[in-house]
This record gives C-alpha cells, structure tokens and sequence, in this order.
C-alpha cells in the first residue's frame, strides 16, 4: 500500500487559491462522477469558511491517480490557526507551496514553510494565478527563494520543482508562458518528488493524534498518521500522554479511510495510512494511541503558546434571553470545554464568581470565529475588550507579544500609515516599493498595540491598504500605549429610539442605532465628537399640545447609522465596557450599566 501512497499538505496564503485548487485535483483524478453536483470550493466546509473565503479548519482529503493514493491535507492561512498546521505538518511527506503570482510570499506563508522546512519535508512551489495581467512569475520565484534561504533551508529543499498553474482554469505546466493543459504535470510532480512514506509494518500499532472532532453517533473522532503497524476494527488499545502516562484504554470500535470528502469505514489500517479512529472519550490531540503493549510515546510537536484572552460572560444586560436559546453559565461552559477539546490552540478558564470565563487564543480571528459560531448556535455572551497575555523573561522584567506586521498600501497613504504604526508603538523594520504605485512597510509592533487598528487603518488607507499579521516573539514591554482618542454617547433610559431624539444627537458624534432600536440604561448608542462620554436621552419624543404651532416641522432627515461587524465591535470597545452578542444582534454596552455605579469606579480609579 505504502510504496503506491504519497501523503502532501498544500500551504499557502489566505487568499491565494489552495481550496480552489484542490476542487480542480478532485474533478481531474476522477474523484467525483461527470454528473455528480458538488459546490465551489468543496473543502471550505462550514458556513463561515464559505462566508469568509478562508480554511479555518485543516481538513483531509484524498484522490486517486494512475493507483497511486495521494492523501491532501489543506491548512489554514491564517496563522490566528497555526495551532493546526503545525501539527499537520508531521503527518505529511512534503508540502505543496502556493504562491500568488502577483503578491507573491506573504507572512503567513513564511510561519507555515518555517514549520514545514524545520521539519526537513522538501517542498514543491506552484506558482498560482499566472493568468493574472498583473503577474510577475520571476519576482515572486526570486521572493521565494529568499524566503527559503532566510529560512535556513537545506540545499535539497532549495533545489525545489516549480509549476505554473492556474487552479480555477485546471491546468499546471512547467514552462511559465503556457496557458492551457491539465493538472498532469502537477501529479506526475508529486509522485516523483514526495517519498512514500516510511512504513515500519513490523512493529507494534502506533498512531499519534493530530485533528481531533465531534460526531453525533461515534462520539470523539481521532485523525492522524499511523506511524507503525497495523491495526483492525476491535482492536484493544490505549492512549499516552507526552510523559508516557496511561490515559485511557479501550478498543479500535471504528475505523475510517479518506476517499475524496468521504470518510468510508475500513477493516485495518497499515503504516503510512492516514486514518481515524472512533471509540475512545478522552484521548486528545498530540497524544498517542497505540497497542497497549508499547510504553513510549510518539514525539508531538510542541504547540505555540497562546497571545490573546477574553472574558466570555452570561448576558446580563435588560434584554438577555429574548433571542437566544443558550444563555446560561452552564450552557457556555459545557460549549467552552467542548471547544477547547478539539481545538488546541485555545484555553478556558473559569473566573472565581462562576458567571465568566477567560479564553486565551492565538488572535482576535480565531476568537471572533469562535463567538460568531457561537452566536448562530443560539448562545447569548457579553464579550469584554481583547487583552494580551504578558511573561516575564530571565531578570523578571515584563514581556509582551510582538508581531510582525506587513502593509501593502498605495504611496500617498504610507506617511498615514507610519505615523499611525509609531503611535502604536510600531518599529518600522523595512520599506521597499512593491510597483504600481504601492509600497510595502514592515513593522515590529506590540499584539496590544494592534487591537482595534484594522478598522482605522482601512478608513486611513481609503480601502485599498492590506494588513497581515504575523506573531513574532515575545520582547520587552512598551509602555502605555494610548486607546480611543473618543468618548461614547450612553443611553439614560430604556425604550425605542425616536427620530425626534436622535435628530439633535447627530451634530453631537456618530450614531451606532437607528429609529425604532431598543435600547436600555447604559447602552452605547453612537460616538461621540470629544473624549468624554456623555449621557443622552434617544427616545424623547415631541412635546403635542392642543395649540396650533405656526412653524410647520421640518422632516427629520437621518444618516443612517453605523453597524458595527462583530470584529469591529470587539476592537472598538474600550476597558470598561462590553459587546452583548445574541444570534440577531450585536450591542455595545458599559460593563456597568448603572450611572452611579460607574461615578463610583470612575472615582475609585482616579483614587487608585
């Protein structure tokens, strides 16, 4: 089996056409019938990677081709995710790089080849797009290279095959001026170039966990490599932690195989297969699950500790559980740890009133992906302002997370662009024109520095600016770093806002509500133009008398509001205040919602 399988992963850049890719090796290794109806981009296969157009979650695939098995893992670009790939990358043989033809090699691809190249697997690079008018198929091979060399790269894994391809079109070539063909070449390409696995058939079942999910009916699904061996349905077995301790031990009820999207249930399993096995409760990612007379665990790659936590509490505002159908404690705790089991990168902590819950994650991303998933399930959550997760180094001093930071962005807004980074605390590392009138600046730049930037930097930049992020290392803390230059305009009552009301209230900032929103006591309606906050009254309606008014009212004439996507509303959130989510709507909120209280924390803070 082994000598005809070759296991790859395709890492690339969010954006760059991985998933679109693979939808073409699907259709051209006879994967799916001619009159089989599949959708666009098959791999992205929830509604909020269809949404987004980004792979959140590594998923496995295999085609067939010429009786060779080849096994596809697509990762995830962005490296908010990185907690998967780097654990994918030790069940594949080699990697298929993609690089846009036009944007060439992005921070994110750098996090994901470093991983890869560390682990000695030799890349193939496909140069995607080529149909693009704006291609520059030698530049972006030389930023390749470069990026390799910098990387520390062997000089076999320099020595790399290139294609040129086209994944929405369906071809690959190895000349770069051709335009047409098939994915022949890039097949050919992979049997030739990855090695077969190396399968120790002999030796007693060994199989480390790298994805771990959730099914209905088999319970705990875990994926991986079967690293020696064979195992069969039934099987007895027993799972190890990294120290070698006996987690649980229990049998082998179900055996799956990847064919095309499917997962088919198998008999056995041999060396070099990429599998899932159902029947275990407590096993998790990273362990290994193997025959209960090995006591040596399998090496696991370390994961990357997380940056970033928010508070996840009960709603407790005036409309709590009118849209929801989860909002208790126990509910959000349950669907936490739930999380937390299958995707590593995150922690949960419970706070000491049992009402919230801290959870740590790589980035603001991953962590508004969990609430917006959260939030179409039917949870109701108050979600407070993101907060890095200092260390302390060697002398005891204070460290921060830093990042590296990469905008492309047209010239006349690049002066916006650093002055806002240097406010920031960003330390500009390198500038370069990248052609067509854009430039490219690199920043080193404090996590907390970050939080709350994209927006502004998309409204500085017109649109047209683009940011990626990338963690870095964790360096000597900054110093305060200032937040929102604005106040915000608090509602004093509850009710509907009214046209009247919210008329004279324009002149005063920008308005986050329109007419007929339901509002409560200290929630934040709109903006406002100074520093301070400021209580308003929104559902003040007309005084009518029974005197006939010589004036006639003009109509009231409103900018429609400003609706905050769940991302921004995290981001623009101050220290003492909070998002309420529900599955209809998004507010902002005081943590506080009482004026008084918050006179009185205002003047312990001041005291303090």
């Amino acid at each position: 089996m082994s000598a005809n399988q070759r296991n790859i992963a395709i890492i690339a850049h969010v954006d760059h056409g991985k998933t679109t890719l693979v939808d073409q090796l699907f259709r051209q290794s006879g994967t799916f019938r001619d009159n089989q109806r599949i959708e666009e981009r098959a791999m992205d296969s929830n509604d909020l990677e269809k949404e987004r157009g980004i792979t959140i979650l590594a998923k496995c695939t295999s085609v067939e081709w010429n009786g060779t098995h080849i096994n596809i893992v697509d990762t995830p670009g962005h490296a908010d995710f990185g907690g998967e790939v780097e654990r994918i990358l030790s069940m594949v043989d080699g990697v298929i790089l993609l690089v846009d033809s036009s944007e060439g090699a992005m921070p994110q691809t750098k996090f994901v080849t470093g991983k890869a190249l560390a682990l000695g697997l030799r890349p193939i690079v496909v140069v995607n797009k080529v149909d693009r008018p704006d291609e520059r198929i030698q530049e972006v091979l030389d930023e390749v290279f470069d990026l390799f060399v910098s990387l520390d790269a062997t000089d076999e894994q320099c020595d790399f095959p290139v294609l040129y391809a086209s994944g929405r079109n369906g071809y690959a070539n190895e000349d770069p001026n051709l335009r047409e063909g098939t994915l022949t070449p890039m097949f050919e390409t992979i049997v030739r170039h990855v090695p077969a696995p190396e399968a120790d058939f002999d030796g007693p079942f060994k199989f480390l966990v790298t994805l771990l999910d959730r099914d209905n009916f088999l319970g705990r699904v875990l994926t991986g490599k079967v690293q020696s061996g064979t195992v069969k349905v039934n099987q007895p077995i027993h799972a190890l932690d990294g120290d070698g301790k006996i987690i649980e031990t229990g049998r082998a009820s179900k055996l799956l195989a990847f064919r095309g999207l499917e997962r088919v249930p198998v008999e056995e399993a041999r060396a070099g297969d990429i599998i899932s096995i159902a029947g275990l409760t407590e096993a998790t990612v990273s362990n290994t699950i193997c025959d209960p007379s090995v006591t040596e665990p399998l090496h696991a790659q370390p994961i990357d500790p997380p940056t970033l936590s928010m508070r996840f509490a009960v709603n407790d505002s005036p409309m709590a559980g009118r849209e929801g159908t989860k909002v208790t404690s126990r509910m959000i705790r349950d669907r936490l740890e739930r999380e937390a089991e299958s995707n590593v990168a995150i922690k949960v902590t419970e706070s000491a009133d049992k009402d919230s819950f801290e959870v740590a994650g790589r980035g603001e991303l991953q962590l508004g992906v969990l609430i917006e998933t959260m939030r179409r399930e039917g949870f109701e959550l108050g979600i407070s302002r993101p907060r890095v997760l200092y260390g302390e180094d060697e002398n005891g001093k204070q460290t921060e997370p830093y990042e590296t930071v990469v905008i492309d962005v047209d010239d006349e807004h690049a002066g916006t662009v650093v002055e806002k980074m240097a406010t920031r605390k960003g330390e500009m590392t390198d500038m370069r024109p990248s052609g067509g009138g854009k430039t490219r600046i690199t920043f080193s730049a404090p996590s907390r520095g970050l939080i709350g930037y994209h927006g502004e930097f998309l409204s500085d930049t017109r649109g047209t600016g683009i940011m990626n992020r990338l963690f870095e290392k964790y360096g000597p803390y900054k110093g305060r770093i200032d937040g929102r230059k604005n106040g915000v305009l608090i509602s004093n009552g509850a009710g509907e806002a009214n046209a009247y009301a919210l008329g004279p209230l324009e002149e005063r900032g920008i308005l986050f509500v329109g007419v007929g929103t339901p509002l409560y006591e200290g929630m934040i309606i709109g903006e406002n133009a100074k520093p301070d906050d400021l209580e308003v009254n929104p559902m003040k309606s007309k005084q009518l008398t029974n005197f006939r008014v010589s004036g006639k009212d003009d109509a009231i004439r409103l900018t429609p509001p400003k609706i905050m996507t769940l991302e921004q509303a995290i981001a623009y959130i101050d220290e003492d205040e909070m998002v309420e989510v529900t599955p209809k709507s998004i507010r902002l909120r005081k943590a506080l919602l009482d004026p008084n209280e918050r006179k009185k924390a205002g003047r312990k803070k001041q005291a303090a």
